[in-house]
């Protein structure tokens, strides 16, 4: 295990700058997911971190000390890659056995050991003599994180490492990760752009938009109060809402449009904002009065999406729309009309 410091890293491709001063602190043993959407540079981040990209200005401390210059294989890093990289003519073991064969580390014996060891870890030492075109894709990806593991690294890179699997296999593979993560207790930080991905497997989530930090967290804090619109947008793909915060007697509300108000609480600013309403915090019922009771927006549907454990709902609310999602408990056609209400202590502002 190690601490990874990223201090004020540039890097620019040409004319084209991809990290813009980025800095970041890793603690000892903490798996943490670098998010973002594509050409965002946290691939870019990740290379460089592992001595595959040079930077232009800034730092990279392992453990304190600074490998900014040090070769890859000098950092006692390890990476998995998105393509697997397997040997093909190499039987299962001697892929795991690979990069101690490349580093000289320990006698023939005690490295086919380890490379058993190691495939026992990701739970495949009785494949050990398959070739890579005999086993499943998440078998090869076992296999890749078996030989990136063999060495003992101080810290482990993982380059979308699920982005290759099918929606089952993902599944199953994000518990093996946090279960390898839990036993070996290895600093890991990994390239995703999928926020699911990141949720489920980080301690921590690095969001990064255009080159920047735009947010960190815990995938909680992350999700429950992001602190921009691009941030609660990539998070959840929330409803952002530009609205003009009116004080009235009792507190405040949001103007969604002239027909439509939300009660923001007491300490609300007046101006204007965006108002941040997660799909999954809208609840929807049958329109029972005309017009709809107050802190209530009166919608008609538009567009309905089967998703078998929820439905999502696209809904007309005066001249905006809004994205909400719902258990099939009850089905609402298109043209119903729905009273619509947010969970209470759900809604988000963030100031202009």
């Amino acid at each position: 295990m190690a601490t990874l410091e990223v201090r004020q890293i540039v890097k620019s491709f040409g004319q084209a700058p991809v990290l813009r001063g980025i800095s970041l602190d890793i603690a000892s043993g903490q798996f943490v997911g670098l998010l973002g959407p594509s050409g965002c540079g946290k691939t870019t981040l990740l290379r460089i971190i592992a001595g595959l990209e040079s930077v232009q200005s800034g730092a990279v401390l392992i453990d304190g000390r600074d490998v900014t210059a040090v070769a890859p294989e000098e950092r006692d890093i390890a990476m998995m890659f998105q393509s697997y990289a397997l040997l093909p003519h190499l039987s299962v073991r001697e892929n795991v056995r690979f990069p101690l064969r490349m580093r000289r580390r320990g006698s023939r014996a005690a490295q086919l050991a380890r490379a058993t060891a190691a495939l026992d870890t990701v739970k495949l030492a009785h494949l050990a003599e398959r070739m890579p075109a005999q086993l499943s894709g998440g078998q090869q990806q076992r296999v890749a994180l078996a030989r990136a593991i063999v060495s003992d690294p101080k810290l482990l890179l993982l380059d979308e490492p699920l982005s290759n699997l099918d929606a089952r296999l993902r599944e199953e593979m994000q518990v093996e990760l946090i279960d390898l993560h839990r036993r070996l207790g290895l600093t890991t930080v990994f390239v995703t752009h999928d926020q699911e991905e990141a949720l489920s497997l980080s301690d921590r989530v690095v969001l990064i938009n255009a080159g920047r930090i735009e947010q960190t967290g815990t995938p909680r804090e992350i999700y429950s109060d992001p602190k921009t619109p691009f941030a609660s947008d990539f998070i959840g793909s929330a409803n952002l809402v530009a609205v003009d915060i009116e004080r009235v007697p009792g507190g405040s509300v949001a103007r969604l449009c002239a027909a439509a108000v939300l009660p923001v609480g007491e300490t609300a600013p007046s101006g204007t904002a965006t108002l941040v309403l997660r799909q999954e915090d809208l609840l929807l019922a049958r329109a029972q009065s005309a017009p709809p009771p107050p802190g209530t927006l009166r919608a008609v549907v538009e567009t309905r999406i089967y998703l078998g454990a929820r439905v999502r709902y696209v809904l007309r609310v005066g001249e905006i729309r809004l994205k909400a999602l719902a258990a099939p408990n009850e089905l609402f056609e298109v043209g119903d009309a729905l009273d619509v209400t947010v969970a209470p202590g759900r809604s988000r502002l963030i100031e202009a």
